[in-house]
């Protein structure tokens, strides 16, 4: 099956994050403007990290994200922290879901959640855009690059994110932060590839740290709603890793997409770009750099090899989430299938960047 018959569309609520459907009706019927029900609840397929709901009322659809039920580590899963981000950048007119209320109270549905619009549109799972004719997919990839773009150049402190993001070197921060998150993580276990990335990358931080921005952290293709017939980002999803950093941290995760092949997560490597019709990874620097102001990426490599690391480190998450039987997603073991592959591919990529 594919990623994008895995995780589309919805169904019913797994038994694992079920939760009592009359007391969500009674907050949403005090706490969201002109809601009325009745209300039934049905569960996204996609997503491994915080369980996500589609609510239908006779009047419109809405989405609810929660934290998971459950043993968790210490810190993830901040909804709270989403919910602050999309309200915020939504003021600034940047594309992302209308917010309707926050509710921390345990005591409702068992753990905190927030309520957002449905963005009607289209989700693609797979980043050669296949369902998309071949001569719109520089389109598609164009505005993919000038939404985050449009992000990285918001001011925080314009936005009311000034105090979003701890201060100091990002990248030092966010490798002491997986690093700390693997190891902990007993039930997920070692990864002899992320062991020897853990002790390589904290020694090969570059110096470079510009003013902080607004970073997504998991900017991809299938975190993004485009319009139903346009290459047009209508809203960008899944604010979860979301902080203030290194803006050239986020880009390069997004960059990550022509470095991976297609059996880890969904890649470019291995393919046709000129066949495809797709922009070239030169070209697609080229253009977020003319955007953002910059004349070019040093470090490149390094950044990549952070990022392939960083992401070995969530789907390590995910293993351990799966050992403890709260993850998210129906399709977390064929995620974490992939994780001493991705770790591997980091540990290839820091050896581009000059590890030993």
């Amino acid at each position: 099956m594919d990623r994008n018959a895995r995780n589309s569309g919805a169904g019913a609520v797994r038994e694992a994050h079920r939760f009592d459907a009359a007391a969500l009706d009674a907050w949403m019927a005090a706490n969201v403007a002109d809601y009325r029900g009745p209300l039934s609840i049905e569960q996204f397929r996609g997503g491994q990290s915080n369980p996500t709901y589609r609510l239908a009322t006779p009047a419109r659809f809405y989405v609810l994200r929660r934290k998971p039920p459950g043993q968790l580590l210490a810190g993830a899963h901040a909804v709270d922290r989403e919910y602050r981000v999309i309200t915020a950048l939504g003021a600034q007119g940047f594309p992302v879901p209308r917010t309707y209320g926050l509710c921390v109270d345990e005591a409702v549905i068992g753990t905190p959640f927030y309520v957002m619009e449905m963005v009607e549109g289209r989700i693609f799972w797979d980043t050669t855009f296949a369902d998309v004719p071949r001569a719109d997919r520089p389109a598609y990839f164009d505005a993919m690059n000038e939404t985050l773009a449009r992000l990285h150049m918001i001011d925080p402190a314009a936005a009311g994110l000034a105090d979003y993001g701890k201060p100091g070197n990002y990248f030092a921060r966010q490798i002491a932060r997986w690093s700390k998150q693997y190891r902990e993580d007993v039930a997920a276990g070692p990864v002899a590839a992320m062991d020897r990335l853990v002790d390589w990358l904290p020694a090969h931080v570059p110096a470079d740290e510009p003013q902080p921005r607004v970073i997504h952290g998991d900017y991809r293709c299938d975190n993004m709603i485009f319009h139903p017939g346009e290459p047009r980002v209508l809203a960008v999803l899944d604010w979860e890793l979301s902080t203030l950093g290194h803006p050239l941290a986020d880009f390069t995760y997004h960059l990550m997409m022509y470095r991976m092949p297609p059996g880890i997560t969904t890649g470019l490597a291995g393919a046709d770009l000129e066949a495809l019709n797709i922009p070239s990874e030169a070209d697609y620097v080229a253009a977020y750099c003319r955007r953002t102001g910059r004349e070019g990426i040093p470090d490149l490599d390094f950044y990549l090899a952070f990022n392939l690391f960083r992401l070995a480190g969530i789907v390590h998450g995910i293993k351990g989430r799966l050992a403890r039987g709260n993850a998210s997603s129906a399709h977390a073991a064929s995620m974490v299938a992939m994780l001493e592959p991705l770790a591997e591919l980091a540990w290839t990529q820091a050896k581009r960047a000059g590890a030993r």
